[in-house]
């Protein structure tokens, strides 16, 4: 057993030694991973601002050539419209050349009548007649499209309302055939209920048993471990709280048997040496004679 022991507590300074060493591995990986990353936030910081100046740089000239083609485009526009200015002072020149000849029949007609006083007040007159003509038109297309639209609305309600008793008749048809399906289906998920139901109390029963079951089996494993479980009503969360004790009872079991094989195997030995060094002092007188 003190072989067993000086062995062990050899394996653990072994370990701690190993662990040691790791740990100063870890830290020098450590310092080098931040050196690293340092290095290459220089260096992303060099590559931003290089890419910042270039961007500002095509930004500017990118800016000053829209705004030539803008100016560009401003002078062609303003061109163009100086050019329609033009045609437009041509065209109304030749407008009021052609319109003469209406001033001047207006301003006859004034001279053989005494009902308008100004040229203004005939034309005023003409907008009037023009205006009531122009109403009295609308009224006329609008009454007859009421008209026609009142009659669509009639012929499509009658052939929808005929469309809708025989839908009706149809459907009350469908509704009648549906209902006594439903009758022969209510009857059989009936029966079906019953079995589920008869069914669901057996499980019901069965499933109050398991967790009576889990939680005795929870309070026995708490007692054995002294309370320091957390109590819990959850069947689940009791089952993994079983399932760890029983691992680690049959871990600690296994590691017990492997420690007690080890320990007879040594005190065999031990027990057999002076057996072995006895039968080595026997043989030698008659190895001598």
């Amino acid at each position: 057993m003190l072989e067993v022991e000086n062995g062990l507590n050899q394996q653990k300074e072994e370990f701690a030694m190993k662990m040691e060493s790791l740990s100063q591995r870890r830290e020098e990986l450590g310092r080098k991973e931040m050196q690293l990353k340092e290095s290459l936030m220089k260096f992303d910081k060099f590559l931003k601002e290089n890419d910042a100046k270039r961007t500002r740089a095509l930004k500017k000239s990118l800016d000053e050539r829209k705004t030539r083609e803008q100016k560009e485009a401003e002078v062609l526009k303003l061109k163009d419209s100086i050019m329609a200015l033009v045609d437009k002072r041509d065209r109304q020149g030749k407008i009021v050349d052609t319109n003469l000849i209406f001033q001047k029949y207006l301003e006859s007609v004034l001279e053989t009548t005494d009902e308008f006083g100004e040229v203004k007040d005939i034309l005023s007159r003409y907008d009037t007649l023009s205006a009531t003509n122009a109403e009295l038109i609308e009224r006329a297309r609008n009454a007859q499209e009421r008209t026609e639209r009142d009659r669509l609305i009639f012929m499509h309600s009658s052939e929808e309302k005929n469309n809708i008793v025989l839908n009706y008749n149809n459907e009350i048809a469908k509704l009648q055939t549906k209902l006594e399906e439903s009758q022969a289906r209510t009857a059989k998920w009936q029966a079906e209920c019953d079995i589920a139901l008869k069914n669901a109390t057996q499980k019901s029963l069965l499933l109050g048993q398991v967790k009576m079951a889990t939680n005795n089996l929870f309070n026995l494993v708490k007692v054995h471990l002294n309370n320091r479980l957390n109590t819990s009503i959850d069947t689940i969360t009791q089952l993994d709280k079983i399932q760890q004790f029983i691992l680690d009872l049959s871990a600690i079991a296994t590691e017990i048997e492997n420690q007690t094989s080890n320990a007879t195997a040594t005190y065999r030995q031990l027990a057999y040496q002076p057996l072995i060094l006895q039968s080595q002092l026997q043989l030698e007188p008659v190895a001598a004679t």
